[in-house]
């Protein structure tokens, strides 16, 4: 069995933020879920050093800032660079994929439509980033 994680998620849709808690429920996983509703909401909370997640689980399509341009911020910033980000999209854009890894996604994951495939997605990463060794602050 893995760590708990400090999971951000950063989802503009009420109905995805919903259903990944739902899941984790589901999982039985005491994972905590910290909820940015855009990536401008995201940066805000990684100001505070202090309470850094383990892992960003991040939408493409969001308002203000996209997920593109949250990923390109937060891995130019040489105190956030090293926290695993996993997109959660259902964009299966191939110019979106390549963009995501040139700047240095840990993974890229489709939404897929129905519920149980989705929470089998969510469970696979949740298990391999609970077991991975990740920085302490």
């Amino acid at each position: 069995m893995g760590k708990n994680l400090k999971i951000l998620l950063i989802e503009d849709n009420l109905i995805e933020i919903m259903k990944m808690k739902r899941t984790i429920s589901l999982l039985e996983l005491n994972h905590s879920i910290i909820e940015a509703k855009n990536g401008e909401e995201g940066l805000q909370f990684l100001e505070d050093k202090s309470k850094l997640p383990d892992i960003i689980l991040l939408d493409l399509n969001m308002p203000k800032i996209s997920g593109i341009e949250f990923l390109s911020i937060l891995k130019k910033d040489k105190n956030l660079c090293h926290i695993p980000t996993v997109i959660l999209t259902t964009s299966d854009n191939q110019k979106d994929l390549e963009e995501c890894y040139k700047i240095g996604v840990s993974g890229y994951i489709l939404k897929p439509l129905k519920y149980d495939d989705y929470v089998k997605k969510i469970e696979t990463v949740l298990a391999y980033w609970s077991s991975n060794e990740l920085k302490k602050y």
